[in-house]
């Protein structure tokens, strides 16, 4: 028995990668930073782990409190990852709130909603229903050091990338979320019908 899973790991590191978008958000938190003058990367880090495990953990009760099996959150939530996946794509804003206040800017809207926000949430339960706890929670981890890493290098990225690189970068995470949210319905549909 395999305790940890690389491909699992690798999968779920990826899809929280795609879902939370922290490349694709640099500008906002770019712009914030201009507004405010600083921004806190261990706060807005530790505030999102801790929304984003207790989700984790928790999630599968608060489904159960509705009456909601798993596999029918996960066709659900590759219905969002989906809708995420479009808007990355077509560029259009359905998730994501740039109402910036200078007040408590690390907590809001950097750690939530931009990184631990609906989609974010959203795609743990739907995680939990194809993939091992502890890889998903080395997934989060993972995540949860690339999001400190761009936070604190924000404007260096920016500078790097241009514009024109975030969103090349944006678009293909896109389509790689497209592709997930296709196979999340696919594998979950069949489960919520043998369950019907």
């Amino acid at each position: 028995m395999n305790y940890f899973n690389f491909k699992e790991i690798i999968s779920v590191t990826l899809i929280l990668f795609s879902v939370i978008d922290i490349v694709g958000s640099v500008p906002v938190i770019v712009n914030l930073r201009k507004k405010t003058g600083h921004v806190q990367s261990e706060k807005a880090t530790l505030v999102a782990g801790g929304i984003m495990f207790a989700f984790l953990f928790v999630g599968n009760r608060i489904l159960g409190l509705f009456g909601v099996d798993v596999s029918s959150f996960a066709v659900a939530g590759g219905l969002i990852i989906f809708l995420i996946g479009m808007e990355m794509v077509l560029g259009r804003n359905i998730f994501h709130h740039e109402d910036l206040e200078a007040s408590s800017a690390s907590i809001v809207p950097i750690a939530f909603p931009l990184i631990a926000g609906a989609g974010t949430m959203t795609t743990l339960i739907s995680l939990r229903a194809a993939y091992e706890i502890q890889n998903i929670v080395v997934g989060v981890v993972l995540n949860l050091i690339f999001i400190y890493l761009v936070l604190k290098s924000s404007g260096y990225i920016e500078q790097k990338l241009g514009k024109g690189g975030l969103e090349v970068m944006r678009k293909v995470f896109g389509i790689i979320l497209l592709a997930i949210a296709i196979k999340l319905i696919k594998d979950n549909f069949f489960l919520v019908h043998q369950l019907s």
